[in-house]
């Protein structure tokens, strides 16, 4: 039997003896790679795709051009749509010289100075380096299919990189072993796709957004809440103690820039009206809270409308996750700590005290569950203007979450709140959309009955998908402070509407250029509004001479 393993182990020594040999030949031998940008017109398409039998192609889109894209096919029989991600493909020869490549470039990556980032030119020489070496005359079709997949796994996010990089999703679901990823896409909803990770793969994948993200994961930690390099939110659970069907995540993306008020009218979630009311309001030391469910846009909301914050004013914003961003001279930014080695978590808590002392004018709280929110509402009443959000679909629910357990505020504090803001996610024409179903303002406290009076100042109307104004005491309280006539509020109302309008009908949705342009208006609304008016006349104009030289034969 000793006389076997001796056998077996010497040839073991020799196979590596002969690899090492042939590794010294390729090496000494060598070969003269050239290397050019891709070409698929000259090198031909990287992959190809077929619908599957008995589904029906709907549309396909780059989301890497020219080497990765998608295919959306709807299968007749179950009636429902598929998400297919189209890679490079790669032949058994390229498979196993993928697999080589990566064993060998890890050295040097490790050992380079800037070992954590492995940029495309870095890759793309070590890669050709490599393939010389090894003397293989690679086509430009093989040497960037094999690019690709390295700056997939090395920089991107491996299998789902495919699906951050489509600006159409929003979610990305992995549910356990051998499952379909599902994605949330915003023309087809929930939508199964083609990217399925094996067992051992969806534990390594765990493992490695939780380091990319800074944070560790175990099976005795086997949950961890973070934010991806990128900006994106993941929720990660590893092994089958807490997710019986195997390891898990969900990734919500957020917009690489943040939505403005321009955009939010535009998607109908709010009305140009409104908008101009929340920005009189935020000017005038309004506080408020954006509730709702979960992904009504709740943060989406508070972000764009704090785009209307006077220049100047200190703002200070406190999140578990990073993903307000806002152009603002005078911001601070700060971020809840969990660690894992020493030192002590830092919680929102913490981080509003500590606020306290920084003096801002606006302190800007990614979402009130516990302890925080009475400190929160502590400095509404020393002054503070403060912005929010909460998970609740109604006014009343949100009044009695603040009011119990376990947030505990007093009702006497609550009265500090002036505005609430409920948003729902729901169907309308067949679709999903997003609409903030009250507005409301937050009253004294009712001598009678000992409740919080409250009033909707906007309510949407579901069966025409419009919103209903009411009466205000917020602006009538503004008008009251500035000494303004009911004819000079109007006004300011009207020059609001017709600002975002204005900018809306130009396209403005740019948030450094809208936050520059509401600063213009802070800094000379008249002369603004005399650009405006010269705008729509010199518009008014134009339109009638268009509409005769377009009836014109032969224009």
């Amino acid at each position: 039997m000793s006389g076997e393993t001796e056998s077996g182990v010497g040839e073991s020594r020799l196979s590596a003896l002969r690899r090492r040999l042939a590794r010294t030949v390729e090496v000494l031998r060598g070969a003269d790679l050239s290397v050019r940008p891709f070409d698929p017109a000259a090198d031909g398409p990287l992959a190809e795709f077929e619908a599957p039998p008995g589904h029906d192609e709907v549309e396909r889109y780059w989301v890497n051009a020219p080497y990765a894209y998608v295919v959306v096919t709807y299968d007749t029989e179950n009636d429902n749509h598929l998400y297919h991600v189209v890679e490079p493909e790669l032949d058994e020869f390229e498979l196993s010289l993928f697999r080589r490549v990566v064993d060998d470039i890890r050295d040097p990556l490790l050992y380079r100075d800037d070992a954590g980032e492995a940029d495309d030119d870095t890759l793309r020489a070590e890669l050709r380096t490599l393939l010389e070496q090894y003397g293989v005359d690679a086509g430009m079709g093989t040497f960037h299919s094999l690019l690709y997949y390295l700056r997939r796994d090395f920089r991107g996010f491996g299998k789902v990189d495919a699906l951050l990089s489509d600006r159409h999703i929003e979610d990305i679901s992995c549910d356990g072993y051998d499952l379909p990823v599902f994605v949330y896409h915003d023309g087809y909803t929930d939508i199964e796709t083609n990217v399925v990770f094996e067992r051992e793969d969806l534990d390594n994948y765990v493992i490695r957004l939780a380091q990319r993200s800074g944070r560790h994961i175990s099976v005795g930690d086997p949950i961890v809440e973070t934010t991806l390099p990128d900006g994106s939110r993941a929720e990660l659970a590893l092994g089958e103690e807490v997710t019986p069907r195997g390891s898990a995540f969900t990734i919500r993306q957020y917009a690489e820039e943040p939505f403005t008020p321009i955009d939010l009218v535009e998607y109908g979630t709010f009305s140009v009206e409104q908008m101009a009311y929340f920005w009189l309001c935020i000017e005038h030391n309004k506080s408020l809270i954006f509730a709702g469910g979960t992904a009504s846009g709740k943060t989406t909301s508070m972000n764009a409308v704090s785009m209307f914050v006077p220049p100047r004013s200190k703002v200070l914003t406190i999140e578990d996750t990073r993903e307000l961003s806002l152009y603002h001279d005078n911001w601070l930014s700060s971020v809840t700590r969990e660690r894992t080695g020493e030192g002590e978590d830092i919680d929102m808590y913490d981080l509003l005290r500590s606020a306290l002392r920084h003096r801002p004018e606006y302190i800007v709280v990614g979402e009130v569950r516990g302890a925080e929110a009475l400190t929160l509402f502590q400095a509404m009443n020393t002054g503070h203007t403060t912005f929010s959000t909460m998970h609740a679909d109604s006014i009343e629910t949100v009044i009695n979450r603040l009011e119990n357990e376990p947030i505990n505020v007093p009702r006497a504090m609550v009265q500090s709140l002036d505005i609430l803001s409920v948003q729902t996610l729901t169907r309308f024409g067949g679709e999903r959309v997003r609409r903030a179903k009250t507005v409301g303002e937050i009253g004294d406290i009712d001598q009678r009955t000992g409740e919080l009076d409250y009033s909707s100042v906007f309510e949407w109307e579901a069966g025409t998908d419009e919103f209903r104004r009411n009466d205000s005491s917020l602006l009538e309280e503004i008008q009251s402070d500035r000494g303004w006539s009911r004819s000079e509020l109007l006004t300011e109302m009207r020059d609001r509407r017709r600002f975002l309008t204005h900018l809306r009908e130009n396209g403005v949705t740019d948030y450094r250029r809208f936050t520059a342009l509401v600063n213009e208006y802070y800094a000379d609304a008249e002369r603004v509004m005399d650009r405006i008016d010269a705008a729509e006349a010199t518009d008014a104009a134009v339109e009638p001479n268009r509409d005769r030289l377009d009836g014109e034969p032969g224009s």
